[in-house]
């Protein structure tokens, strides 16, 4: 019986118009975030991305020094080393991701 209600209700409600949108209640911004503060802001909220993005950067650019003068042993060790500063990056993100999620349902 239930059931049967709550049914009802829904069709009453889709059956219907929406309802008018209050300018009040929509969100007003006092200015556009720019490049630089953005970037600032999520390197605030989670600094651990940047820091593997420059961990990489700098390893595969050791790295690419070493082959080009003909260390192929210390290139081959600093490639592997740069596939797993690029996996802490992603668990950073990842993380950063989910803390986001979680802080957002509080």
């Amino acid at each position: 019986r239930q059931l049967e209600r709550a049914a009802v209700v829904t069709l009453d409600m889709a059956a219907g118009p929406p309802p008018p949108l209050e300018p009040s209640s929509l969100p007003t911004f006092a200015e556009e975030e720019g490049f630089a503060e953005k970037f600032m802001r999520k390197t605030r909220e989670n600094p651990l991305v940047p820091l593997g993005c420059l961990c990489t950067v700098s390893i595969l650019a050791y790295g690419l020094l070493s082959f080009r003068k003909g260390n192929t042993r210390r290139s081959q060790l600093l490639m592997r080393a740069r596939v797993l500063a690029q996996g802490f990056t992603f668990a950073a993100l990842l993380g950063g991701m989910v803390a986001t999620a979680v802080k957002s349902r509080q």
